[in-house]
């Protein structure tokens, strides 16, 4: 009985192992498993490092430049979401520089190839700073700023910050278009984001972009940047990646940019997949107010409301990926819409 008991427990133990999905070892070796700064995943394109100081340390911001062969004088910075890369740009990259233009696309500090710092307080406004101070030493002192989720957080606040650089912007179904906290979501505190981070998995990845991400509808060839995103997880700085991502998460619940929409003095083009339902911390949201978060088809006439100078394009069928989810018809209507301040 004693033996029984005992094989019984180790079973039961070794169970409630294999239940963890925070942090656990990877016994499939044919998962990739990332280092921190995503070594070992290829973007395609040559990726370069651009070195500052800022906060009290060093640090690298790393990106892709690509000068297209036939230029016309227009420079593209792509400004990547918070489940995003550089890398996830992989097809805007080719467009637009097929186009003639230059195309910058770079990996937030915090985020993918870049530094993912012990410390650091994220800031919308540190963020634009890091951009800008990659473009000056790029010498480039006008833009169009292209941001997608989170990166459309970010572009509204670098436009905001520099105005005079900024050419024209355009939003992809950018978050940050509501208030969060003012429409019911609890404060989150970081060691709460943190734990959440812990229990990243390629499975939670896969379903929440699903849902969101693309409109309920899954193909083989988005399992790429779910990988991307899990291998960091399986990595050994795993606790570094997941601590930065609370520390952005952060960021970006306490740090709304919906009251400035109406500062933006240069031509915004919002894109907007109707089918998107993104809002930061929902599941954290009392059950009766979710259902008012993450309205798109709502926000873009609230949004286009506040502008100064908008333009609206919807995708009826798609979710908050329409780069992704249906290229050529993202593409055509980006290039036609950046076309109009040329």
């Amino acid at each position: 009985m004693k033996l029984t008991s005992l094989a019984l427990a180790i079973s039961t133990f070794a169970l409630t192992l294999n239940a963890i999905p925070a942090f656990a070892a990877t016994t499939d070796k044919s998962l990739p498993a990332y280092g921190g700064e995503l070594q070992g995943f290829d973007y395609g394109y040559p990726v370069q490092t651009y070195t500052f100081d800022s906060q009290n340390q060093s640090l690298n911001m790393r990106y892709i430049d690509v000068k297209p062969d036939h230029a016309n004088g227009r420079t593209a910075v792509l400004l990547h979401g918070k489940n995003f890369c550089a890398g996830t740009w992989e097809q805007t990259i080719g467009v637009l520089s097929k186009a003639g233009y230059r195309v910058i696309a770079p990996d937030q500090i915090g985020f993918c190839k870049s530094t993912k710092p012990e410390h650091y307080q994220y800031t919308f406004q540190q963020l634009a700073r890091n951009t800008h101070g990659l473009l000056e030493s790029l010498g480039i002192h006008k833009a169009t700023i292209i941001g997608h989720s989170t990166g459309g957080m970010l572009g509204i606040r670098y436009g905001l910050m520099y105005p005079n650089e900024t050419e024209q912007l355009a939003l992809v179904d950018p978050i940050g278009l509501e208030n969060w906290l003012a429409k019911g979501v609890p404060p989150i505190g970081v060691d709460d984001w943190y734990k959440r981070e812990q229990k990243t998995s390629a499975d939670t990845i896969r379903k929440y972009e699903t849902n969101t991400y693309y409109a309920g509808q899954w193909k083989p060839e988005y399992e790429k940047w779910v990988q991307m995103l899990a291998g960091m997880y399986r990595g050994p700085d795993k606790q570094k990646v997941a601590w930065n991502s609370a520390l952005i998460y952060d960021m970006i619940l306490n740090q709304p940019v919906v009251y400035e929409l109406g500062d933006l003095k240069m031509p915004v083009l919002l894109m907007i997949g109707d089918k998107d339902n993104t809002a930061i911390a929902k599941e954290f949201a009392p059950a009766d107010i979710r259902p008012t978060l993450g309205n798109y088809p709502e926000l873009a006439k609230t949004t286009m409301a506040a502008l100064k100078h908008g333009t609206l394009v919807e995708f009826p069928t798609l979710g908050h990926s329409p780069q992704i989810q249906d290229p050529d018809a993202f593409h055509a209507a980006l290039l036609k819409g950046l076309a109009k301040v040329e």
